[in-house]
């Protein structure tokens, strides 16, 4: 059975860093293109972070202070989040792609087919 599972989310003030992991189990996914995706309440999911091979995609409004890695033999997933910001606040998802990017792709929820339960930042001001 495959599964993505995150940790490391939390409260934190502004200002503050936070690292996300997402462990996958079940299945290898270093053949496959891992994205950060977010919620806020009452707003729609949207693309943090995406990393593709050894390219990294980023949405603007976090570009400068979120880097995504991963480490392949752990099989895990990292978003470290510096500077963080009360707009930051959102459940975060951790995605597994059907393969690699091609074009926008990242940007599509329908580009993943395995998603974690997600894990909650908040930050306040």
């Amino acid at each position: 059975q495959v599964q993505l599972v995150e940790s490391g989310g939390g409260l934190v003030q502004a200002g503050d860093s936070l690292r996300l992991s997402c462990a996958a189990s079940g299945r290898t996914f270093s053949n496959r293109a891992m994205g950060w995706f977010r919620q806020a309440p009452g707003k729609e999911r949207e693309f943090a972070a995406g990393r593709s091979g050894s390219s990294t995609y980023y949405a603007d409004s976090v570009k400068g202070r979120f880097t995504i890695s991963r480490d392949n033999a752990k099989n895990t997933v990292y978003l470290q989040m510096n500077s963080l910001k009360p707009e930051d606040t959102a459940v975060y998802y951790c995605a597994a792609a059907r393969g690699y990017y091609t074009s926008n792709s990242y940007l599509r929820r329908d580009s993943y087919d395995y998603w974690g339960q997600g894990t909650q930042v908040t930050v306040s001001s």
